[in-house]
């Protein structure tokens, strides 16, 4: 019998991959292609929808012959994607309407300081789950539609349409199809989070044409069938790239949890069919919906700067050469010589939710070297974790016990050590290292019965490495107490103007 495989398709914030999976979950063959960051502005970030469709037309034949197979041995394709970032485009021509505008962008932050004072603003979080903030769909969405002329216009008589990566991405694979999944469609604030449809108050309050939105579908179940690409392929399933890794960590009973460490972070706990409203700064948003079955919810600490502190630690100041590096670096120091870096860039995501926030170091001394600053970068990593880690205690009621982890920077291994002793409880990463990648595959081989079910991707994990916590508890404690008085030092930094 000949070998069937499952593709994902992992668009992310500064590539995208199409990664070939075997039946036992392990990586065949990997394509990966870099597309342009645009920052016309401070605090503006854009990317270029039509270069990540011809990324994905170009890596689709790569990843095959690397693979050494053809299209008649994928049984499904899945698609992750990096989730909040918007895309418009022209019904009758598929041409973008401008660039996307990223998740990161903080453009409508004088869009959201207007909403949240507007009548309805506290009915938002009620029905969506999520707080009124730059970070999401619909107020970027209302911001493209009032600063371009004309295009209310032709989104009110359906001539333009609105998508995040995966429905651009769907509509150009099928040749037209307009649908989006649940987990990226929670990500917008249209959606009513409890019926899973969208909203027409939300629409209303948000100023956006219902025309203009794609059809709601369970994130695991056969969205259609590939006409490029993979011509001839089913589209298996479609999720938000975090939903994707607690899908790919096997996160399904209620109480597990993973944080995906990348360009930012990102902790879900899986909460079951049962939606906590977080009352300490989280996210209620759904962790994925297999097609016929109820969905399952999640909360979600969602931390804008990590992986890309490192980045700008390598490339704005020039302090090592390549990423793995900062580990060394950080070695040469016991600790951080008091010195703390908030990464507030674009503002503190949760538990604060603060816009007006930007970035500071504190505790500079003549004493700091460049070793301090290193460690200071990955610390900001774990402390920031560790805000989010007690919110969601605090909110599930439920101590975590252990941490599942994913992403690049987990190969950083004086990083975990550092999250498992500031969380105090044991820091686990996976033998597959591709997490996002693998659980898009998870859900289409699912939804096609390429896996009969559950059962068998969770014996498909296997633990590849752990670190067990080992600070004295008085020192996290003085530490900890530390930065968070870093942290209140960032916040009224943009004043309104």
């Amino acid at each position: 019998m000949t070998e069937r495989y499952v593709i994902a398709i992992d668009q992310g914030t500064t590539s995208t991959r199409c990664i070939v999976f075997d039946r036992r979950g392990q990586l065949v063959s990997l394509a990966q292609q870099e597309h342009k960051q645009y920052f016309p502005r401070p605090g503006w970030v854009e990317h270029d929808a039509a270069e990540i469709w011809r990324n994905v037309e170009r890596l689709a034949p790569q990843a095959l012959s690397r693979a050494g197979i053809t299209t008649d041995q994928v049984a499904a394709v899945g698609i992750a994607n990096q989730r909040e970032t918007t895309v418009l485009w022209d019904r009758r021509t598929g041409a973008p309407v401008g660039r996307a505008v990223v998740w990161q962008d903080t453009r409508t932050d004088t869009l959201v300081s207007t909403l949240l004072a507007a009548p309805g603003a506290e009915q938002v979080q009620h029905r969506s789950g999520l707080p009124l903030a730059t970070y999401f769909s619909g107020p970027r969405l209302t911001w493209i539609l009032d600063h371009t002329p004309g295009l209310r216009e032709r989104a009110e008589r359906g001539e333009v349409l609105f998508g995040t990566m995966e429905t651009w991405l769907i509509w150009n694979l099928t040749g037209g199809l307009h649908v989006t999944d649940v987990t990226n469609a929670s990500r917008t604030m249209l959606l009513d989070v409890r019926t899973l449809r969208w909203s027409a108050e939300a629409c209303d309050f948000f100023g956006v044409p219902m025309a203009m939105l794609p059809e709601v579908r369970p994130s695991v179940g056969v969205f259609g069938t590939a006409t490029a690409a993979f011509p001839g392929v089913r589209i298996g399933a479609a999720l938000g790239d975090q939903q994707a890794a607690l899908f790919g960590q096997t996160c399904f009973t209620p109480g597990e949890a993973k944080c995906t460490y990348g360009t930012g972070s990102f902790l879900l706990l899986n909460t079951g069919t049962e939606l906590v409203r977080s009352t300490h700064g989280l996210l209620s948003t759904v962790a994925y919906q297999i097609a016929g079955e109820p969905a399952q919810y999640a909360l979600e600490g969602s931390i804008a700067i990590t992986g890309s502190l490192v980045q700008w630690f390598r490339d704005q100041l020039e302090l090592i050469t390549s990423a793995p590096e900062i580990e060394t670096l950080a070695r040469t120091v016991s600790d951080n010589g008091g010195c703390y870096i908030v990464p507030a860039f674009s503002g503190l995501y949760a538990p604060h939710w603060r816009s007006e926030a930007r970035g500071v170091i504190v505790g500079l001394t003549s004493y700091i070297t460049k070793g301090h600053l290193a460690r200071a970068v990955l610390e900001a990593t774990a402390w920031q974790t560790r805000e989010v880690v007690d919110a969601m205690n605090a909110d599930s009621g439920l101590a975590l016990t252990t941490l599942k982890v994913d992403g690049g920077m987990t190969a950083d291994n004086l990083l975990m050590q550092f999250i498992a002793d500031v969380l105090d409880v044991p820091v686990v990463r996976p033998l597959a290292s591709e997490t996002v990648s693998l659980g898009a595959a998870y859900a289409a081989g699912l939804a096609v019965g390429h896996w009969p079910g559950l059962g068998d991707l969770r014996r498909n994990w296997h633990r590849a490495a752990q670190w067990m916590p080992a600070m004295d508890p008085g020192g996290r404690d003085r530490e900890y107490d530390n930065w968070r008085r870093a942290v209140e030092r960032t916040f009224d930094w943009i004043k309104p103007a």
